[in-house]
């Protein structure tokens, strides 16, 4: 068959040295940089625009996924002031969409044990 394997998609290829993450800094604009995000899609990149453009600090944010048979997502990054760098502001955004997940991770466990409770279902 002629198809790749199906998790080249998802998998990093660690013999040839591929890395999650890759950054190059913007030559044109500013205060700005483009993260390239190996093995992701349009999830990981709309989170991570949304996040960024929470933060007051962030000019612009925006991804490109090139094409649907490619496995990586530009995201550029261009910050208000040369203060703040495009990989700080990323960093903070991923810290922030951590401490979100675990939130909500908490509070699904606590409505699970209270819907448990209430209608007197054993949990596994």
């Amino acid at each position: 068959m002629n198809a790749p394997e199906r998790s080249s998609a998802f998998l990093l290829d660690e013999d040839s040295g591929e890395r999650k993450i890759e950054y190059a800094a913007d030559t044109k604009v500013t205060n700005a940089g483009t993260f390239k995000f190996n093995k992701e899609d349009h999830t990981v990149g709309n989170l991570l625009r949304f996040q960024l453009l929470r933060d007051p600090a962030v000019r612009f944010a925006g991804y490109q996924h090139p094409h649907p048979l490619v496995h990586y997502l530009n995201l550029k990054i261009q910050t208000n002031t040369s203060n703040v760098s495009p990989a700080e502001v990323l960093s903070n955004a991923m810290e922030d969409l951590g401490g979100e997940t675990d939130h909500l991770t908490t509070a699904f466990q606590a409505a699970v044990e209270e819907f448990r409770k209430e209608n007197d279902v054993l949990g596994n």
